[in-house]
């Protein structure tokens, strides 16, 4: 059975091309893109793209509803088959402006690709995910042990985290220069830091609490004055693996190198949250926690933007709208106040008999005494 076709073969790597230099898509968002043309072209026995009909996209999106998902067993996720239809959908839309494609292709082609719109709706849909509280952090983060060098990282990770509101993966790739304990900041250089979409701000400290700052303080202390750490070494150093006395490879210390990616931190997350009997949060999560905390002690629109901007959000309305959602709980609560401040606001403003009587006797002595004075 052929595995590939020679022409799409070279016409993807002209996409693919195209995604990086021109869409300024990231190698890992394009690896998705590719992995959705791969399915479609084994569903089409690797013919070639110029010989699309539109009866392959309709087998395609039947094969994407009957897929099942290794992982878990049941069928592909709404939003999973959603990205891969859009997917297929851009990179046909672009194939038929080619050259040597633009005979056989119309731009019309690509719509084939669309979802039904109960499916778009299913897969658009935004599904509440669980915020921690403030008052969770700090429980989880009292519990976390501190003998070890490793143990002290984990327990500042997650200290910095909640206090200066940082990706998971901006964290992991931080250098002690870049948290300024005097000014209470921490700078996001984009020339060192992963930082989302490669911006290079300034943050300062959350208002979480000075035990939580000094945590992170602690931290970096230690790490200069008991490791010897420069400024250009990590914030976070990673793990140090060698072989122990038992000849298997084990934790052994500190690195002098950081983390590559943020997968140790959601596993510290995960950690730190099971010791406690609590479900996992992720670090990304924080950052609503954090939002939440804003809404509640920002009094004014202006500081509330200037928490906003403290999220690296240039718009206020990504924080209210991506992470200003008020859960059932406390909307529930919120409702329920409001309902019991408009019974009492009701029932103050109807006087009960005893206090109608009261003004009738006082007006009646009233229109008296004017009476005897005239």
């Amino acid at each position: 059975m052929r595995k590939h076709h020679p022409r799409n073969e070279r016409i993807k790597r002209q996409y693919f091309t195209y995604l990086e230099e021109a869409n300024r898509m990231s190698a890992s968002t394009v690896d998705q893109v590719a992995a959705a043309i791969a399915q479609f072209e084994a569903s089409t026995g690797h013919r070639d793209f110029a010989a699309f009909h539109i009866e392959q996209a309709r087998k395609f999106k039947r094969q994407l509803a009957d897929t099942i998902n290794p992982a878990t067993g049941r069928p592909l996720a709404k939003a999973t088959v959603h990205s891969r239809l859009m997917a297929m959908k851009a990179f046909f839309t672009w194939l038929a402006g080619q050259h040597g494609y633009r005979s056989g292709l119309i731009y019309s082609d690509a719509d084939y690709f669309n979802p039904s719109n109960q499916d778009g709706r299913i897969a658009k849909a935004t599904v509440a995910r669980p915020t921690p509280t403030l008052e969770q952090i700090r429980h989880a983060l009292a519990a976390m042990p501190t003998e070890s060098d490793i143990e002290k990282r984990d327990r500042a990770v997650f200290a910095f985290a909640i206090l200066s509101g940082a990706r998971d993966d901006a964290i992991a790739s931080m250098e002690i220069r870049h948290v300024d304990l005097a000014r209470r900041s921490v700078f996001h250089d984009a020339r060192v830091v992963r930082t989302k979409n490669r911006k290079t701000f300034t943050t300062t400290f959350f208002p979480v609490g000075e035990d939580i700052e000094g945590i992170v303080a602690e931290w970096i202390r230690f790490l200069g004055e008991e490791r010897l750490f420069g400024p250009d070494d990590p914030l976070f150093p990673a793990t140090r693996v060698q072989i122990g006395d038992n000849g298997l490879f084990g934790p052994s210390g500190l690195d002098r190198v950081g983390w590559r990616n943020a997968s140790a931190i959601r596993r510290i997350f995960r950690k730190a949250f099971e010791r406690v009997g609590l479900p996992y949060f992720n670090p990304h999560s924080f950052r609503k926690t954090l939002a939440a905390l804003g809404e509640r002690l920002c009094a004014t629109p202006e500081a509330f933007k200037a928490w906003s901007q403290n999220l690296s959000h240039e718009n206020v309305l990504t924080t209210f709208t991506s992470y200003g959602a008020v859960t059932a709980e406390r909307q529930s609560h919120i409702l329920n106040e409001l309902n019991r401040k408009s019974t009492d606001a009701g029932a103050a403003g109807v006087p009960d008999e005893k206090t109608v009587l009261q003004v009738i006797e006082y007006l009646q002595r009233k229109v008296s005494h004017q009476d005897c004075s005239a």
